[in-house]
């Protein structure tokens, strides 16, 4: 019998072989390469379609793992050949390996966001990108997340270089480390690798330990920070450094391969934004990659390799860095530039668009930086680094030309807002004066853009320079004084969280007209009820926020009642913040049962109660930026008035009381109609940010707000 070869498919098969024979000679690991895949494409994927793949954040963990392998092999493989690491090579090649990938992304972020986003997003644009040409966005991030007034900002375009920043910082340090044990083997006559591998796992245990402690009493701030995720780098490298000595069977590999990957899928699919990350969890998915990369080598042909050589998996693998790099300001500015939220077709465009720019940057800027190589010697790496300094002098420049531009244009808004103020169906005024003005909630919104005079956090004039003024949130006691020295003027005080803060604006203006003794006292995300403090908005409260609320809410209930004011008018998120009585009876009961205990005990201090309900959470329904959208036609940023108004403790607490000492200021009629609650009154944005109020709405309201007073 004769059998017919194609010569075609048989060349084509001897080229495939013969390159796989360079790839694994050189020691190419293609299974390093589908994890780098899988890592992009769970991030990627999560930050496209978060309810459904929610843990796919576990993606940057899997990158943290594989630069501690691919870093360490490298770093002791120059120890035992050389004795030594050459650091200006090292950190040379570092350079030419990711920065001029980042720095292009970060330049075209910034024209990005000066040409798409609205100008009250420039300002923290400009921070984070600093922040990233620099590589501590993280810490950046770190200080917002422990900052409440910073925790409902919009992501910015640079948001996601706080995991570059933690993986250069690593880079900085960890051949130092390698090289101070190698030292230390040397001085001790011990075995260099047996130094190593124990010198490093006791890092990775140490901050390991740290991970799991910070991640228990302060988890936003834990995510970000670098000593928290050194464990994650350590565990890549106790593999780079105890791997070598050890080989299994192909039976094994291929069991502890796949296992390896089953584990890094079921962390992305089980975790989700409720998950307490890093600490334990975090051990999942490195635990995952470990054995992938542990499994494997350049030489071995596994059960899956058929899958994880594929060239589709492959290629992805190979844009990873950039695809990383592109995908997230693509997702920023995408719906400013459609003109419409983030919807299925516009998700698929920023995800075919953050491929094509991947593969573009790979092979024009990434692969032409590497072709060019480092010499070993310390003059040729010079450029290298002047090319740094000239990328971050540019970006920074770029950056504060836009911080420039945005103070101008913030400044010529407040000019338009003066001029508008005086115009009588401007604002939430025009809700009772339909026949004069028109629908209140349908007029074109002039100013879509919030500046920082918007923030519900200004003070007025007459106390910014009162020493009693509490900074921002902190709970402190702070007290105005607006008596004129009369001893018969009232005394009044007002409390609660940020959603109390954010009615300062009338309250101040009712005290001034009216010579009151303002006295007032906040806590960011902290509920003033009596009984224990939870957490808030599905997040439980690290133990040191615990402990100061539960303090700051039983001091403040006390001050109150000991001061015998005239009234207390007290305001909170009360839909947001989760409290615990030990009755295990549902949160609105046991809500409104603590908000009850307290205006009993200021009642009976002769107090009269004004309970401020809480305005319609449209921020947690549609985008904070819906208006810079739809400026012309707000009515396309209206949420169902039964979404927008979930039933509020406090409502619940007031039918409870049924007393003329309690008397709620209901301000909801200026924010909805019958069916919808809406983003925007007589033409002016309601929201400064996701749930609190634009600062001039509320200025709108200080009339309407001092009616009900009386």
């Amino acid at each position: 019998m004769t059998i017919l070869v194609d010569p075609s498919a048989e060349n084509r098969a001897l080229r495939l072989r013969s390159q796989g024979q360079r790839l694994r000679r050189s020691g190419f690991r293609t299974d390093i390469q589908a994890l780098r895949a899988l890592a992009v494409a769970l991030v990627v994927l999560n930050h496209l379609w978060p309810n459904r793949l929610s843990g796919g954040f576990i993606g940057v963990d899997v990158f943290f793992v594989i630069s501690g392998f691919l870093i360490t092999s490298h770093l002791a493989k120059e120890l035992r050949a050389n004795g030594r690491i050459r650091l200006v090579t090292f950190y040379a090649r570092r350079v030419r390996r990711l920065m001029p990938a980042a720095f292009l992304v970060l330049v075209a972020s910034l024209l990005l966001a000066g040409t798409a986003l609205p100008y009250n997003r420039w300002p923290a644009t400009v921070q984070e990108v600093l922040g990233s040409a620099f590589y501590i966005e993280n810490w950046l991030l770190a200080a917002k997340s422990v900052n409440y007034s910073a925790m409902n900002d919009s992501a910015t375009v640079a948001q996601h270089f706080w995991s570059l920043s933690v993986e250069e910082q690593f880079y900085l340090f960890w051949p130092l480390i390698l090289m101070g044990l190698y030292i230390v083997s040397g001085k001790m006559r011990k075995s260099s690798q047996g130094v190593l591998l124990a010198g490093v796992s006791v890092a990775t245990a140490l901050t390991f330990v740290c991970s799991v402690y910070l991640t228990a009493v302060s988890p936003s701030q834990a995510y970000f920070v670098t000593q928290v995720r050194v464990w994650e780098f350590g565990i890549g490298a106790i593999v780079a450094l105890a791997g070598s000595r050890t080989s299994f069977g192909a039976r094994t590999c291929n069991v502890g391969s796949l296992a390896g990957f089953a584990l890094v899928l079921a962390s992305a699919m089980a975790f989700g934004p409720h998950t307490e990350f890093p600490g334990w969890a975090a051990m999942v998915p490195a635990v995952g990659t470990a054995l992938v990369i542990l499994s494997g080598s350049a030489e071995k042909q596994l059960w899956h390799s058929r899958l994880t050589g594929a060239k589709p998996v492959q290629f992805v693998g190979g844009i990873s860095y950039s695809l990383y790099l592109w995908h997230w300001p693509l997702i920023v500015v995408a719906p400013y530039l459609a003109g419409a939220d983030l919807n299925a077709g516009i998700k698929l465009f920023v995800l075919f668009s953050a491929v094509v720019l991947a593969w573009l940057t790979k092979v024009f800027i990434e692969d032409r930086w590497l072709d060019r190589g480092v010499n070993t010697s310390p003059s040729p790496a010079r450029p290298v680094f002047l090319r740094l300094a000239v990328g971050m002098t540019v970006i920074a420049l770029m950056a504060l030309g836009l911080s420039a531009l945005g103070t101008q244009k913030a400044g010529q808004a407040r000019l338009l807002a003066e001029k508008l103020a005086a115009n009588p169906c401007q604002g939430p005024s025009v809700v009772d004066r339909v026949d004069e003005c028109g629908s209140p909630f349908t007029k074109p919104v002039a100013l879509p853009n919030m500046a920082l005079t918007n923030s519900y956090a200004q003070f007025p004039d007459e106390c910014q320079n009162d020493n009693t003024l509490a900074d921002g949130l902190s709970g402190h006691p702070a007290s105005c004084d607006f008596s004129g020295g009369d001893p018969k003027s009232e005394t009044v005080w007002l409390v609660g969280d940020s959603h109390a803060q954010q009615w300062q604006t009338a309250v101040f203006e009712l005290a001034k007209e009216r010579q009151w003794k303002l006295k007032w006292s906040y806590f960011g995300g902290c509920p003033l009820v009596d009984a224990s403090y939870r957490g808030y908005e599905g997040q439980v409260a690290d133990p040191a926020k615990k402990a100061s609320c539960e303090k700051w809410s039983q001091t403040v209930a006390t001050a109150v009642e000991r001061d015998k004011p005239s009234k207390v008018f007290v305001s909170m998120f009360s839909t947001g913040e989760q409290i615990e009585d030990g009755s295990g009876r549902p949160q609105l009961a046991q809500y409104a049962d603590g908000l009850v205990k307290y205006w009993n005990r200021w009642i009976d201090a002769g107090a009269l109660v004004l309970p401020i309900f809480d305005p319609p959470q449209n921020g947690s329904v549609r985008s904070a930026d819906c208006l810079a959208l739809h400026a012309e036609n707000p009515v396309e940023c209206a949420v169902l008035k039964n979404r927008a108004l979930p039933q509020e403790p406090l409502k619940v607490a007031v039918e409870k009381m049924d007393s003329p000492r309690v008397r709620p200021l209901d301000l909801t009629r200026y924010f909805c109609d019958d069916t919808n609650c809406y983003s925007a009154v007589g033409g002016v944005s309601i929201y400064y940010d996701a749930d609190h109020l634009n600062r001039e709405v509320v200025k709108g309201l200080v009339p309407m707000f001092a009616a009900q007073v009386d």
